[in-house]
Order: structure tokens, then sequence, then C-alpha cells
């Protein structure tokens, strides 16, 4: 474990959440800043929802500098803040805010957290790719967003509910994502996957501790074409089904700890304004899982 010296002059940084005891968060932010000799200190806050306007003032009150914010908190923060970043508006979601000029400021890392590997590892032309997404949740939303940025052909995401589905769809207005976006039901991904050059997860199906389920089988997944990247925002297990689905079929495969650790990055460079040290918390977190948690 990281040691954190605290004493009267230690800044506090957090996130806040219900639940938040099983939070990989303070175990990589806290490596990071021990890592750079910074006086702070990440600490997980537990707040449930009808404690949460209470709450961001009492973190104001108590001087903290900057928070994380997860489930169920990231759309009901958004009218407790002074500001909002255009990016968290276009999501529709918060998970990063920061004290400027004794307001709250709330933006999204998700999207820095998503593009990261795919912009590091696999540096290639994205404009004439196809994207398909499963699920249309919160975390589908920061999906399309990022594909939006590295600038694919088209973005497909895939749902169950088609009420939903269109509801996310109008959502986006007339913007140029709304252009190259597509809502499709369950039933279309046979003719989705051959199409799909990033085929991303973004359902909860897979998660420990159910971890013998994929959102798609073995068969469907096969139909992918080759060269193709499958990422699962999960990262417990690791590898998931899915992913293994995919890498037998010779797929790239990425999960959601590298997009875990990105966003966490970008949240540290707002809140210290300096280089943050990706490897100290991508191992750290390496090592916290390999310890059975």
């Amino acid at each position: 474990m990281t040691k954190v010296s605290i004493a009267g002059k230690t800044k506090l940084l957090g996130v806040i959440g219900h639940p938040v005891e099983h939070s990989l968060s303070p175990v990589m932010h806290n490596a990071a800043i021990a890592q750079l000799g910074l006086d702070y200190v990440y600490l997980p806050f537990p707040i449930k929802s009808e404690n949460l306007e209470v709450a961001i003032a009492g973190l104001a009150a108590v001087g903290v500098v900057g928070f994380s914010v997860t489930i169920p908190h990231k759309q009901a923060i958004m009218p407790l803040l002074s500001k909002i970043t255009p990016i968290a508006q276009a999501i529709g979601a918060v998970n990063t805010v920061s004290r400027q000029d004794n307001q709250w400021i709330g933006t999204n890392t998700d999207i820095e957290g998503f593009i990261a590997p795919l912009q590091t590892t696999y540096q290639q032309d994205w404009s004439q790719k196809v994207a398909v997404i499963l699920g249309n949740g919160g975390a589908a939303r920061a999906v399309v967003a990022g594909c939006h940025q590295l600038g694919f052909a088209k973005i497909h995401v895939v749902g169950r509910n088609r009420q939903k589905l269109q509801q996310f769809r109008s959502s986006w207005g007339n913007s140029t994502i709304a252009e190259i976006l597509q809502v499709n039901i369950w039933d279309d991904l046979a003719k989705l996957i051959p199409q799909a050059n990033l085929l991303v997860n973004t359902t909860p199906i897979g998660m420990y501790p159910k971890v013998d389920e994929s959102p798609l089988s073995l068969e469907e997944i096969e139909k992918l074409p080759s060269g193709a990247i499958a990422y699962d925002l999960i990262y417990i297990p690791k590898p998931t089904q899915f992913l293994q689905h995919a890498q037998k079929q010779g797929a790239i495969a990425i999960d959601g700890l590298e997009m875990l650790v990105q966003q966490g990055v970008a949240a540290l460079k707002i809140w210290l304004q300096q280089e943050i040290p990706v490897d100290v918390m991508r191992q750290a977190l390496q090592n916290h899982l390999s310890l059975g948690r």
C-alpha cells in the first residue's frame, strides 16, 4: 500500500458516490500523489442521493480542491455546480469537479479516458471506420462523443428498447454527432458486426460476479472483420468473456482498466496542473487487483 502522510496543510481530493467502498480511484490517485511527493490525499466520500446538495456545500466549506463523481450522482450533481464544460453538457454527465474562484466547475474526463488507448496504441485514420456500441446508457454517451472526436465515419448504438434508443438519438439534437449516429435494436447486430471496426461493450453484462456472461456469443463475435478492435468498459474480470471471444477471433482487445486509469490521469491534471505518472497509477491498480482486493 502507498503510505500517505497527512498533516495540517494536507489538501483534500476525493470521490463521491454511493456506494464508494469498492472504488479503485483512491488506490491509483494516492499512488500518483505519493510519486509526485505532493501534500495531498484522495479520499472516498460515501454520499447518499438525498444528502448530495448539503454534501457539496460541505466539501466547499472544508476546502476540498476537487473530487471525482461516480454512480448515482453523475447527472444529479449538474444543477448544483456553478459551471459545466461544453463536453460535460454534451454527454449530460459530470465525473470530475474542481474548485475555481470559489465555484464548483464540472467536466467529464470519461471521453479522454476512453479514447486514450485508441490514440496511443492504435494510431490510425478513423475517418473511414465504423463503431458499433452495445448499450445506450450514460457510459455509451461518453463513448459516442469519443468516437466522434476520433473522427469515425459512422456510429451505431445498439439497445433493446426502441423508445430509449430514439430518446438517445434525439438527445444529440442537430449536432454533428447526430449526423453520423444511428440507433439499432439488438436484432440488427447480425448485419452490423461484419461492419464494425470498433466494437464497444458499455453494458454491465459480464461484470463480476457474473463472469461467465457476455453480451454477444462467440458465434456472433466471429463475424467481426479482421483487424477489428473489441473494447470492454468492464475491468473485472480481466479479460471478460466478451474479450475472450473477441481474442479467439483475432480481434485486438482493450479492457476498461486503461479507461479508468486515463480518465483519472485527466482529472489529476485538472486538479494538480502538472504531468501525472500514468505508469505508477496503472501499476498500483494492477497490483491491487492481483492481490484479490
